[in-house]
């Protein structure tokens, strides 16, 4: 979303008309969910993707022809065989319903809509985009309320505060400000995982006691990067129950004290490098400090996906394979078996 929206500023600045498009309903099979967006220029897509495939491609067509019309729409596509011929060739089995917001380069509601929206996903500040089926321009809620822009009349504040939902006319969805992911350690593992998590929506910290290491020149994508001693992580940070742990320091012992202070409170993932003899013994030392049984049941170890990973390369692509199933997990993403973008 944060670069549709940084898009549809550029474009709005070169008095260009767009259109977004957005996902508003999926049911069944489909290659994307609900608040998938793609923005759609006169020659075609802009940024983003609703799921590739002939939905998207119609998706874009149509996009176009509203843009010279300078109207919105929403519209449903069949992803199945139908008997009346109303598909459009895909047998996902699932059907999808679009919305086609038009917005005119001119329009100051949408160019302050837009900067607030931006300016709100660059503080990884929590809040919701609500866009109006009848294509009136949109609406900005935060946890403290409505930010900017109207609501329909009937519409309660309350009943947009979820996740993706269409109701009264309107769609709201939540800003992806993304997860952090704390890496402690960083060595090569870590400099090869923080870019990658990047790419995939993480917001990587960094945090290690050499400073040699914990440095911006091998962490240029950090979100923040922190030289510090590992047995007082609180002095340099608060570990929340949104916060996905990476431990894979330079040293047992270090492993260990990070690991025994991170479970003592919340989180949404815990990983941790090594052999299943480290980890044994590393689990006997975690129940002798007191660490209930429960939680060191949750600690991801050996860290990863099984993909016989060997490189640093290939042990970053294993960690966040891993991190990204926990993450939909989490999240309530239903699995499609099978499912590829576009089928």
């Amino acid at each position: 979303m944060n670069q549709i929206f940084a898009q549809l500023f550029y474009e709005m600045e070169k008095h260009r008309d767009t259109v977004l498009v957005t996902l508003i309903d999926a049911a069944g099979s489909v290659p994307r969910k609900s608040g998938s967006q793609m923005l759609v220029g006169a020659n075609g897509r802009l940024t983003g993707t609703i799921g590739g495939g002939a939905v998207e491609r119609r998706s874009e067509e149509m996009a176009m022809a509203l843009l010279r019309e300078k109207r919105s729409a929403v519209h449903d596509f069949l992803l199945h065989t139908a008997a009346s011929g109303g598909d459009i060739g895909m047998v996902c089995g699932g059907d999808v319903t679009a919305h086609f917001q038009f917005i005119p380069a001119e329009d100051a509601s949408w160019q302050a809509l837009a900067s607030a929206l931006t300016e709100r996903l660059t503080a990884h500040q929590r809040g919701w985009l609500v866009l109006r089926e009848d294509g009136g321009c949109g609406a900005l809620l935060g946890p403290e309320g409505l930010l900017w822009g109207d609501l329909p009349k009937g519409v309660e504040l309350i009943s947009l505060q979820t996740d993706c939902v269409r109701r009264g006319g309107v769609f709201s969805m939540p800003l992806p400000i993304g997860e952090r992911a704390l890496l402690f350690g960083a060595g090569h593992i870590s400099q090869a995982l923080c870019p990658l998590l990047v790419t995939v929506g993480f917001r990587p910290v960094v945090f290690d006691c050499r400073p040699e290491l914990a440095t911006r020149k091998l962490f240029p994508t950090a979100e923040e990067i922190i030289c510090g001693d590992f047995t007082s992580i609180k002095d340099h940070l608060t570990v929340t129950e949104e916060d996905f742990v990476v431990i894979m320091t330079n040293g047992h012992m270090h492993d260990f004290q990070v690991e025994e202070q991170i479970l003592r409170g919340a989180f949404a993932y815990v990983g941790v490098i090594g052999s299943r003899t480290k980890t044994a013994s590393v689990n006997q030392r975690l129940r002798e400090a007191g660490i209930p049984e429960e939680s060191i049941a949750q600690v991801h170890t050996p860290i990863g996906t099984a993909i016989r990973a060997v490189t640093p390369a290939e042990i970053a692509v294993s960690i966040a394979g891993e991190m990204i199933l926990c993450r939909a997990e989490r999240r309530g993403d239903d699995p499609v078996p099978g499912r590829a973008p576009g089928r």
